[in-house]
């Protein structure tokens, strides 16, 4: 499939609470360009994106060549010059705190007093949603309160827009950030967004299952952890963001709506954190959290 085709189909697949590995995999590896949305009652929803030769019967087989049941899904029609733009990585600019984030698809920085934040995010979701607003507040209210901020660790990075927005907000201090996600997808815009940004110098991008990566156990402990995930993530992962923060550190944790957000402070609150504040829009929450000294 060639990119900027003046039509392409949208094959959107049902929302379930958690896409599978394997049918992730697959998905990635079918379509040229994917993108894994979120709804507002938090259920993961892909999205690929094909040229007007796609074949359902094709997909189906491939699939069953590789044990993947794929899940329902419809196929629309993408009428554009630029499909990829207009449908995938065009966002409006978004003003949040100290921060403005645009795409980029758009032809000149917007007119701004903020710190503006340029990013591709295609295939990396998070750019405008609600949970990454939240977190980009709790990052200026630590700014404000003075935080320590020489170690950060952004775990689940997507686009980077975290990452990026630390380096620009602390750049003077050279903070040194480690930018860490599973997907590889995620992980190559966050490495291309830092450089368009100029701020490659304060990030470190790596692949990683979790805390498991090296340059994220030599760098710890850390004074802020950022993890803009989903719920159970975050719970199972609670003991070693504890492992990893330093006392008296920050944790910038969000992803989670209504019914879930007791379940997250509480499992964070065994590991030792107490909470600082809650960060609502819409069904969707975020929670600064301090580790006990």
């Amino acid at each position: 499939m060639k990119k900027n085709l003046s039509e392409c189909l949208m094959v959107k697949f049902a929302p379930v609470e958690n896409v599978p590995a394997a049918t992730a995999d697959f998905l990635d590896g079918y379509f040229e360009v994917t993108a894994c949305n979120y709804t507002d009652d938090g259920k993961e929803e892909y999205v690929g994106y094909a040229g007007t030769d796609f074949s359902a019967d094709d997909m189906h087989q491939q699939a069953a060549a590789v044990g993947v049941e794929l899940l329902p899904y419809r196929v629309e029609k993408l009428t554009s010059e630029n499909w990829l733009a207009d449908n995938v990585i065009e966002f409006p600019p978004i003003e949040v705190a100290d921060f403005c984030v645009y795409g980029v698809h758009e032809k000149q920085t917007p007119q701004t007093d903020k710190l503006a934040i340029r990013i591709y995010a295609a295939t990396a979701f998070g750019s405008s949603h609600q949970t990454t607003k939240s977190c980009l507040q709790a990052i200026s209210d630590l700014s404000v309160s003075g935080a320590k901020h020489r170690k950060i660790l952004d775990m689940g990075t997507g686009s980077g827009i975290l990452s990026l927005a630390c380096a620009k907000l602390w750049a003077k201090d050279e903070p040194h950030i480690v930018a860490a996600d599973i997907d590889v997808e995620s992980v190559n815009v966050t490495a291309q967004n830092a450089y368009d940004n100029h701020l490659e110098k304060y990030i470190d991008v790596v692949q990683s299952d979790g805390y498991q990566a090296e340059i994220i156990k030599q760098n710890a402990p850390y004074d802020i952890i950022l993890a803009n995930i989903l719920a159970r993530p975050l719970i199972e992962m609670a003991p070693q963001l504890r492992a990893n923060l330093k006392p008296g550190g920050f944790a910038v944790l969000s992803g989670f709506i209504d019914d879930q957000i007791g379940w997250v402070v509480s499992a964070h609150e065994e590991q030792g954190l107490k909470l600082v504040k809650v960060y609502d829009i819409d069904n969707w929450h975020a929670v600064l959290m301090e580790k006990k000294r």
